[in-house]
């Protein structure tokens, strides 16, 4: 059960991760050509600004469900870490929880909005402001699919004691949690190390 799970996470993490980047695409095209037409023929794309906002909240969404799929978001784990693996387990739980609870908020909050703003057309595309505000039920929806996996994972399922640990300290320790095992980074020799 938790194997086709996790293969379908993953599956949908990449469509995010792929969308997130067409996002940051388009939003590239539409500010810079907005900048050069402005300077060189005292013009501008009239849907850049309103557009690039509403795919940065998109792209922001987007990324931070693919981060919480990787357990790649920053945090401290000072305490956590000093603690024996049942009250790492325990702390995991409970963090779980919480996020369940606030993802039900996001969800919520975001689909009253969404209804709300449907027929509210935005000044500058006449685009429904709703789909500014589906990005939070996105947000919140994906983020209870993705953390009730990750909970009924942690209650049923022997995790080894360092994935009892949701966080990352740095975004190089990050990096270095996701890297394949035996890779070196370009700027390595081979067999070196940091201090």
């Amino acid at each position: 059960m938790f194997a086709l799970a996790d293969r379908v996470l993953r599956g949908y993490t990449r469509v995010l991760d792929a969308l997130s980047g067409l996002c940051l695409a388009v939003m590239v095209v539409l500010v810079f050509g907005n900048v050069v037409l402005r300077y060189t023929l005292n013009s501008g794309i009239t849907v850049s600004e309103e557009l690039s906002r509403w795919l940065f909240v998109w792209l922001t969404f987007m990324g931070a469900l693919v981060a919480l799929r990787e357990h790649g978001h920053l945090g401290t784990d000072a305490l956590v870490s000093r603690l024996p693996a049942a009250g790492k387990k325990a702390c995991l739980v409970l963090a779980q929880i919480a996020m369940l609870y606030v993802s039900w908020l996001l969800l919520s909050g975001s689909w009253a909005q969404m209804l709300i703003n449907w027929e509210t057309e935005a000044p500058v595309t006449g685009a429904s402001v709703g789909i500014f505000y589906a990005s939070g039920v996105l947000m919140g929806g994906s983020g209870i699919a993705i953390l009730l996996h990750d909970l009924l994972r942690t209650l049923f399922v022997p995790l080894a004691e360092h994935e009892l640990v949701m966080v990352q300290e740095s975004e190089e320790l990050a990096a270095l949690a996701h890297r394949p095992a035996g890779a070196e980074t370009s700027h390595e020799a081979p067999g070196s190390h940091r201090p």
